[in-house]
Order: C-alpha cells, then structure tokens, then sequence
C-alpha cells in the first residue's frame, strides 16, 4: 500500500450567500478544513476571525460574501473574506502598528474587526472596482495566523 502525503498547500473556497446563517457556515467549514488538514490548534482562534468577518459582511453589505481558506505551506493559514462595499472598515484602514482607540463602552459594536487586529499574526484589506477577480466592486480583509 502506499501512502501520500498530503500537500502543505491548499485553498478551499466558498461562496457565501447574503443570509444571517453565514457566520455559522463559515465556521463549521473552517472546522473540517482545519481538522482534515491536521491544523486544530488554530481552530478557536481561526474561527473566531472567521465568524467576525463574514458577521460584518453580512451586516454591512446587501450582496453575497466569499471566503477563502489558504494553507501557505509554511504553517501559516490566511483567511480572506471579500464582500460587495468597497468600504475598508477601520480599524482595518489604518497600517499595523497605529493604535486604534477601543470601541466606547456599552456600545453595540466595534470589537469585532479589533478582535482580527490583535490575535492574527498579520491583516489586511483592499478595495478595489472593475472586474477584478470576477466579482465587480468590493473589498478583500484577510488575516494570517
């Protein structure tokens, strides 16, 4: 018999639709795909990312959102989440390394995007238009851990 390595590589993606369930989907697709690739150690915090960014997706956009689980071969893991607003949210606006003033208290809001900030390894966004990826307009935020 012989056995094959898995890659140390890999991407899987989906298709999300504008619907209040996509955070649950998206995490319990996070969970198989860590877990089938021997990366539960990340899990919680994967997951906890994850959630937050397709919750802001659904919650600030009317259009369906995308998510991407990439293994960068280096036991590395980005998330990336691209919506339909090309609106790049702070505190995801602004480089590392600028303190960003936390949510006021007894607000509704606001944590979620600096929960990303600081228990990812590193994060981004991008905006763009036109045609780019095939999807029109809209923006990218990812993280690594």
């Amino acid at each position: 018999m012989v056995t094959v390595a898995p890659p140390d590589t890999w991407t899987y993606a989906l298709r999300l639709p504008h619907d209040p369930r996509a955070a649950r989907v998206a995490r319990v697709t996070v969970r198989a795909a860590l877990h089938g690739h021997g990366m539960a150690e990340t899990l919680e915090v994967v997951e906890l990312l994850t959630s937050e960014l397709v919750a802001n997706a659904y919650r600030h956009t009317r259009g369906p959102a995308s998510l991407r689980l990439t293994a960068l071969g280096d036991g590395r893991l980005r998330v990336g989440v691209w919506d339909s607003s090309p609106h790049v949210p702070a505190p995801f606006d602004e480089p590392p390394g600028v303190r960003v003033p936390p949510a006021p208290v007894g607000a509704e809001g606001g944590r979620g995007l600096l929960l990303v900030r600081e228990c990812a390894s590193s994060w981004g966004g991008w905006s763009f238009g036109g045609g780019l990826l095939g999807r029109g307009a809209g923006k990218l935020l990812w993280f690594e851990v």
